[in-house]
């Protein structure tokens, strides 16, 4: 499996959707997955999300592009972080089982590391623009605070499940980018659970399967 697989934030988007097209005109039964990186650095808005709260001016100046996602939810900067991206058949299950089933991968996976998530609990009363700063049964967390940020999208009885695990965050770039403050007891990372291990030894550990397809 290959893991550096850096892009522009709009290569990210169009290889995850055409990951989606793939599975479903080749009605594949097993797993797609793939994890990667951006570069330049990017916000990824959702389906259906405003994007009045961006500064423009800000994000130019500092080489952040935008895009928006093909999946619903809040806003991400996709800076020091790793995103999966994993597709499968919908078959019978709800939304909130799927989410279940998906993420129960990636628990699995941390658990081998020695780190054990959870499933988030109810969002936070108050508006966030910021994904990471609302925790909901669809994210991951670390002893009460949020490490991976999820969201889906359905098409023709498959699903596409992608997600921000965070490897490590600068509060005051977040702050300017999101335009609100960022709660660093809502949030954690990588670097702050385990400390010792790098973003490639994260990755190799994040070969969970040799069941799981690589989609190229």
């Amino acid at each position: 499996m290959t893991y550096s697989l850096i892009n522009t934030g709009a290569q990210n988007m169009k290889i995850d959707s055409d990951m989606l097209d793939y599975a479903i005109a080749n009605r594949v039964n097993e797993p797609l997955f793939r994890l990667y990186g951006w570069s330049p650095a990017c916000v990824s808005l959702g389906r259906n999300q405003k994007d009045d709260f961006l500064d423009r001016e800000f994000l130019g100046a500092n080489d952040i592009e935008v895009v928006r996602r093909l999946t619903g939810g809040r806003a991400l900067l996709h800076n020091d972080e790793i995103t999966y991206c994993y597709v499968c058949p919908q078959g019978d299950d709800s939304v909130a089982e799927s989410y279940k089933k998906i993420s129960q991968v990636l628990i699995d996976a941390f658990a081998g590391m020695g780190i054990h998530l959870e499933f988030g609990g109810e969002r936070k009363p108050g508006h966030f623009d910021y994904c990471m700063l609302g925790s909901t049964g669809a994210d991951l967390c670390y002893q009460g605070k949020k490490l991976i940020g999820s969201a889906q999208f359905r098409k023709e009885g498959y699903i596409l499940q992608h997600g921000s695990i965070l490897y490590n965050y600068d509060v005051n770039l977040l702050e300017k980018v999101f335009n609100e403050k960022v709660d660093k007891s809502a949030i954690t990372s990588i670097k702050e659970i385990a400390p010792g291990l790098t973003k490639e030894e994260l990755l190799q550990k994040l070969n969970i399967s040799r069941e799981i397809m690589q989609f190229s």
